[in-house]
């Protein structure tokens, strides 16, 4: 069986054999047999969890890349009338310890119709979209993204 027990980051690869179209939960793995859109089947073997970003590439044992594409998922684009206002939402969200993805102006999260309305009942404006989900990682499991910048500790 081939094996993938790496992942490139997105910009530091060129040219995949294939692609992989997963929705969040399925790009959040450690181990698992996986079967690239063309046919390819791996077994993904990496040595902690992680969630595979949109633009990742997973290294196969055999030398070729498997590009990682974020499959688009039904979600809700929570707005609010000003940044105050989306804080507290931001913060309502959090105390559920729901995954939200974190943008300017918006904050995306899983369909929920309780969830909908409560938001709603607090002044939110609740739209359904499509859109690819990489929600904001953990204090103790963050995104790799996440810590990606240049500094000293």
């Amino acid at each position: 069986m081939i094996v993938g027990s790496s992942v490139r980051r997105k910009g530091t690869w060129e040219t995949a054999a294939d692609t992989i179209t997963l929705d969040e939960t399925m790009r959040h793995r450690r181990r698992m047999a996986m079967v690239s859109d063309g046919g390819i089947a791996f077994l993904l073997d990496l040595p902690e969890a992680r969630l595979l970003m949109d633009g990742d590439a997973i290294l196969l044992d055999d030398g070729r890349l498997v590009a990682v594409l974020a499959k688009p998922e039904p979600l809700y684009a929570v707005t609010a009338h000003g940044p105050r206002d989306l804080l507290a939402l931001a913060w309502q969200i959090g105390n559920r310890h729901l995954p939200t993805q974190i943008e300017a102006g918006r904050l995306l999260i899983r369909r929920d119709p309780v969830i909908a309305e409560m938001l709603r009942g607090l002044g939110a404006h609740v739209d359904e979209v499509e859109a690819q989900f990489n929600p904001e990682g953990g204090a103790y499991g963050g995104t790799p993204e996440a810590h990606a910048h240049p500094h000293e500790h």
